[in-house]
């Protein structure tokens, strides 16, 4: 991914190769609103970066990027005031902010799908004895019946055990 700072000062893309070279990242410098709404059109990036300056400017623009940089990380910064040390610092703290929010996430959503399973799957064992346990069943039925009670008990032994045990890659 990339970074896309937006700003009109001198020196800008001196900057910018600072930042990149310190963060590792390709960063691309727009100097105002249409350069900045082109480069969103054509790819997306991990942050926008938007001079303080142009922001107060001309609040439209700035809104008119803030709408179309998708899942960039927002940040608007001063640039005149804020050095590059600054400027690297600020971004490398969201992106990891970002890292960290999606592990979260990604450890949310997985505790969901692992509740539901687990619901699901002793929903499905509950009715497969209480039919078993219900008499006469022909045999036919019974066998299958007991054959799902016997996956739906593995599978549950299986959602019991802890995530990382099952060789889970969620972090």
């Amino acid at each position: 991914m990339s970074i896309l700072m937006v700003t009109g000062i001198e020196g800008a893309r001196n900057c910018a190769a600072v930042v990149a070279s310190q963060l590792g990242m390709d960063v691309e410098v727009a100097e105002g609103r249409k350069s900045a709404l082109a480069a969103l059109r054509k790819r997306e990036f991990a942050a926008v970066v938007v001079d303080e300056t142009l922001a107060e400017c001309d609040p439209a623009a700035a809104e008119a990027i803030w709408e179309r940089a998708a899942l960039a990380i927002p940040l608007q910064i001063n640039f005149a005031l804020s050095g590059t040390a600054r400027l690297v610092r600020e971004i490398r703290a969201a992106l990891h902010r970002r890292e960290r929010e999606q592990k979260l996430a990604h450890r949310a959503a997985a505790s969901a799908i692992e509740t539901e399973l687990k619901t699901t799957v002793a929903g499905l064992l509950l009715h497969a004895q209480l039919a078993l346990s219900g008499g006469e069943v022909p045999d036919p039925l019974a066998e299958r019946l007991r054959v799902v009670a016997d996956l739906a008990g593995s599978l549950r032994q299986q959602l019991s055990a802890p995530l990382q045990a099952r060789g889970s890659t969620v972090a």
